[in-house]
């Protein structure tokens, strides 16, 4: 095996922590992390550190976490810890050149899908709503531009039929640390072969903004459940009920029932179903505002919704899916 590789760690979130731990268990030393600066979190807006910091301090791992990567403290910081190789997954910025050109192996991204399809902050979340039956996770070589670097290897997996954001999204990021590791072993053994991406079949996975999970009735039953699904934990897809904000956790396509208006209750009792522009929208789970979640039964025995009640959107929203 060749010299051992000098990590450091670039990653914020819980979807970074399994590659995290795969790197600590791993034999090339980690040298450092950096995230996220704390920020204040839930209801009480208390501040919290991010999930990589929490591993990272109880594994006694120096950690930085600058408000900017361009500064010559923060430039200093790095080349203090003479990484060979920066491994990033879901840092949550874009690295500058002087970051990217400073370790010997380069920088390697661990990336929610399969890329060229989707670039962007929000890959999990676009495979859901475009209604993709398979994903998967790309380690990448980084490069100036979001997501466009060479693949250095990818694995794939299929999405289940009523698969969540925050559920796919733990299955990848789990394949992704067994992928990171695959790929480090092969850096090892001088076995990567980068692929170029194919422009032509790029497609952008735009941030999505918490207006994205207002749901329009007037779409298919199809669409509205895939944006459930995909929406599910954050920002959740939502519609009103007499003026309330009312989140739709879980759902599921039905049985065409009696005609009705777009956002029309059509059924309580057995199933929970709304009229939607193409087909009926089966509800299971439900969140009325100021109330805990319920499934659909629970919602249907406190008696606020009835056959004829009508869902609306409260206000135009601009379609992007």
């Amino acid at each position: 095996m060749a010299d051992l590789l000098r990590i450091v760690f670039f990653g914020t979130p819980e979807f970074a922590v399994p590659a995290l731990r795969a790197l600590l268990a791993g034999t090339d030393p980690l040298v450092g992390v950096v995230c996220q600066p704390d920020k204040p979190a839930g209801r009480g807006q208390h501040v919290m550190m991010p999930p990589v910091k929490q591993v990272a301090a109880e594994a006694g791992i120096p950690v930085l976490q600058p408000e900017k990567l361009r500064t010559a403290d923060v430039l200093d910081a790095l080349r203090g810890w003479a990484p060979t190789l920066i491994v990033v997954a879901a840092y949550g910025k874009i690295l500058p050149p002087a970051v990217l050109e400073l370790p010997a192996r380069g920088c390697i991204n661990v990336h929610a899908s399969l890329l060229p399809k989707y670039r962007g902050a929000a890959p999990i979340q676009w495979a859901i709503l475009r209604g993709d039956e398979v994903t998967g996770v790309t380690i990448m070589q980084m490069n100036e531009r979001m997501d466009a670097g060479d693949i250095l290897l990818q694995r794939a997996t299929p999405i289940g039929g009523d698969e969540t954001y925050g559920e796919l999204q733990t299955r990848l990021a789990d394949l992704g640390a067994h992928a990171l590791m695959e790929a480090i072993a092969h850096l090892h053994a001088g076995t990567l072969r980068p692929q170029t991406q194919r422009e032509d079949e790029m497609v952008l996975a735009p941030m999505i903004k918490k207006e994205d999970g207002r749901i329009d009735w007037t779409q298919s039953a199809v669409s509205i459940a895939r944006r459930v699904h995909a929406f599910n934990p954050w920002p959740s897809a939502f519609t009103h009920l007499d003026g309330k904000l009312l989140k739709i956790h879980r759902a599921h396509v039905g049985a065409a029932g009696r005609p009705a208006g777009p956002g029309c209750v059509v059924a309580v009792h057995g199933d929970l179903a709304v009229a939607t522009g193409d087909g009926a929208l089966v509800l299971d789970e439900l969140q009325l505002e100021g109330r805990r979640r319920l499934s659909a039964a629970e919602f249907a025995r406190g008696g606020g919704i009835k056959v004829g009640t009508t869902l609306c959107s409260a206000g135009p929203r601009k379609e992007r899916v």
